[in-house]
């Protein structure tokens, strides 16, 4: 059991933490653009190549390049703050999302877009992430630490916002106005929305610390957490989630003949999603979060293996409710993990490690899960969630003791000491 305080969590009183609406409000806008960016390089490739199969494979490679790059991103804004790595990597990203898309409407070959893809998803601003480690810098306080899984969930809940929102903008930019519309207002909004959260300087995490001589402590990747390590395995497995789901619901709706169902189903699962972060929040809990990230994730494990045996709209709109629903436990609670896993030091990095592991699990699925339902049909597409949670549940059952906070005074990282925040059981 976990001690709880007297003043029970809510998101009133999250929003009212001193500081907090000054980087949520202008964070929100920042990380807009990334929820545009697959969906407008689809449109605008496929517009111009006439293949969905380019315009995928051009986007994973988007993804594949943030998942890999985003650590370091994390790394450098720990070490030198956030609005240091923020402030070049929103130009560049702006460049780069521009180039993209004027070499796609000149009719360039597939290999230059490939190559114009890898820097415009190595240089997307880890704005959520950073957000994140803000609100566990402003709540690092005995009387504020009781709302960490609330401003987790808050967070889930603004992700799954940002990406309902997001495609929606894109798509109507770019079948509206012009096919390179969306990459166009994805690039302006970064470069806005990127400087508008970097002058909040007052909320920013403080910099790795320095030695009694000025020099910089050696710091560990949070990598080397080894409760890091089985956290990133937990959100491959969500990514994947996600990725099958997106391929597999499309493929269903085309097998029986109703295209236009997709969508509807996708969204059903999206709002599980939401519902259940929405009430995750408001919950006082009771147990620690290891054992909620096991529980959840057994749930989510259970439900994802139902997938492949469904057969007709109502099961799916049901299940695919259910299993939005067990994600957000799941991805909330490794998320509030990482607040007492890792050192203040290296919280940035770590939130971005598991923000690119999902995309990275996200863009794999995708790309196993379609192979799948072109060779075999839909149902067999539903088979990736169903095995890459396993796997990733039975990674968590058996590393569940690096899941524990260090003890008090414990060093976790050369020249940090962390102190437990709370029992985890």
């Amino acid at each position: 059991m976990v001690s709880t305080v007297n003043s029970r969590p809510g998101y009133g009183q999250l929003l009212r933490t001193p500081g907090a609406l000054s980087f949520v409000l202008p964070g929100f806008a920042a990380r807009q653009p990334f929820a545009m960016l697959t969906m407008s390089i689809v449109l605008l490739v496929q517009h111009t190549t006439g293949s969905f199969g380019s315009a995928g494979a051009v986007a994973a490679v988007t993804g594949i390049s943030m998942a890999l790059f985003a650590p370091q991103s994390g790394k450098l804004a720990d070490r030198f703050g956030q609005s240091a790595v923020l402030i070049p990597g929103v130009l560049i990203n702006s460049v780069a999302v521009i180039l993209l898309a004027a070499l796609a409407l000149a009719d360039a070959p597939l290999w230059a877009l490939f190559l114009a893809a890898v820097p415009a998803g190595a240089s997307v601003p880890q704005v959520g992430p950073m957000v994140r480690s803000r609100w566990a810098s402003v709540l690092d306080r005995p009387d504020r630490r009781h709302l960490l899984p609330t401003a987790a969930a808050f967070e889930s809940v603004t992700d799954e916002l940002t990406f309902v929102v997001g495609p929606v903008l894109s798509t109507l930019l770019c079948t509206v106005v012009h096919p390179g519309a969306g990459l166009a207002a994805q690039a302006v909004l970064t470069l806005a929305g990127g400087l508008l959260f970097a002058a909040q300087r007052g909320t920013q995490p403080a910099r790795a610390a320095r030695a009694a001589d000025g020099s910089r402590i050696a710091q560990t990747s949070a990598l080397s957490i080894p409760g890091v390590r089985a956290l990133i395995v937990a959100m491959l497995g969500i990514g994947a989630v996600f990725g099958g789901m997106q391929v597999s619901l499309t493929a269903f709706a085309e097998e029986i003949g109703q295209a236009g169902v997709n969508g509807l189903l996708y969204g059903i699962f999206a709002a599980g999603n939401m519902i259940a972060g929405i009430a995750c929040g408001a919950v006082a809990w009771k147990i620690g979060p290891r054992r909620r990230l096991l529980l959840g994730y057994t749930a989510l494990t259970a439900m994802a293996a139902t997938l492949w045996t469904l057969d007709s709209v109502a099961m799916f709109a049901i299940v695919g409710l259910l299993v939005g629903m067990a994600i957000a436990p799941a991805l909330i609670t490794a998320f509030t993990l990482v607040e007492q896993l890792v050192p203040a030091s290296g919280r940035t990095e770590a939130f971005t490690w598991l923000t690119g592991a999902v995309a990275f699990g996200q863009a794999a699925a995708v790309t196993v899960a379609g192979r799948l339902a072109d060779a075999h049909g839909a149902s067999y597409g539903f088979l990736v969630p169903a095995v890459a949670t396993a796997l990733a549940l039975g990674t968590l059952f058996a590393l569940r003791g690096r899941l524990a906070p260090a003890s008090k005074g414990r060093t976790v990282a050369r020249g940090v000491s962390h102190r437990a925040l709370a029992t985890v059981d």
